[in-house]
Parts: structure tokens; C-alpha cells; sequence
């Protein structure tokens, strides 16, 4: 069986060997020693292994390598640009959302990624529905409401 020989995920393409079947998440963890995004479920239920492609939110755990050839894959990894947080990973953080265990938050704050892209000034309703897919555990969902309000209006009051 043919394999897949590149990926362009953040920005850069990476040099990978794996066959079209396996799972994205597999290739970036094992691979390109990308560990943010995490293995919870394997079914695409949880929400942990969340990642953009090509902007839109995509559960990797589900998401065969060789369907992603020649998009770009966005990992939590590839959020920071020039030592800066993105803002919703600072919204996060300040309004500690989705950490005290922090298993869920890479995947959270992908969807939440996504959500502000599409719809950059949603209600709590609407935020509550778009990141139905995926679960905390620990129950810090009103945090993260909060967290994705806050950088709606961080987004707002600079201008976008």
C-alpha cells in the first residue's frame, strides 16, 4: 500500500512514513512528537483530540492521515506565533477554563478556535451548542463559556 510521505501541519510541511488508513492523531503523536492533542475516546465522541484542517474543527483521532494530503492540519502546537498566546488559549488561562485536569483543553480550545472563526461574536447558547462534542469532566464548562466570551470581546475591542 502506497504511503504518505508529507503533511503540511502548522505552517510547515512535515516528512512522515505512514500508511493512508492510520489515524491523524497516531501520526502526530508518534510521528511529529506533537502530544497536545490527546487520545481520549478513538471514537471522535470526547473532543480531546481536536484539530483544524483547513480551519475547521476535525476530531484526529477519527480523521485518516491520507485524507488530509495536501490541507493544512493546525495543531494547539501551532496556536503561538512569535512567543504570543493566541487569545483564546489567554482567554483560557485567565478565566482558568477547562484546567483543572487540562486533559480536555487542547481540544477545547481548538473548537473554540474554530467557533470564533466562523462566528466571531457568539452568544453563550451558541457557544454552549458548538462545543457540545466536546466533554470535561471536571466540569469547568461555565469557565469555558466565559473564556470563549472573553475572547469574542478581546477580538472585538481590538478591531476584527
Amino acid at each position: 500500500m502506497a504511503k504518505i510521505q508529507k503533511l503540511r501541519v502548522n505552517g510547515t510541511e512535515r516528512a512522515i512514513d505512514a500508511d493512508p488508513q492510520s489515524s491523524l492523531l497516531t501520526v502526530l503523536r508518534e510521528q511529529l512528537d506533537m502530544t497536545g492533542s490527546k487520545y481520549g475516546c478513538g471514537e471522535g465522541q470526547c473532543g480531546a483530540c481536536t484539530v483544524l484542517i483547513n480551519g475547521t474543527a476535525r476530531r484526529s483521532c477519527i480523521t485518516t492521515v491520507g485524507s488530509t494530503e495536501g490541507r493544512e492540519i493546525t495543531t494547539i502546537e501551532g496556536l503561538e506565533h512569535h512567543g504570543r498566546l493566541h487569545p483564546v488559549q489567554d482567554a483560557f488561562l485567565a478565566e482558568g477554563a477547562a484546567l483543572q485536569c487540562a486533559y480536555c483543553a487542547s481540544g477545547m480550545i481548538m473548537s473554540a478556535v474554530a467557533l470564533l472563526k466562523t462566528n466571531p461574536h457568539p452568544s453563550e447558547q451558541e457557544i454552549a451548542a458548538a462545543m457540545e462534542g466536546n466533554l470535561c469532566r471536571c466540569g469547568t464548562n461555565p469557565r469555558i463559556i466565559a473564556a470563549i466570551l472573553r475572547a469574542s470581546q478581546a477580538h472585538q475591542e481590538a478591531g476584527a
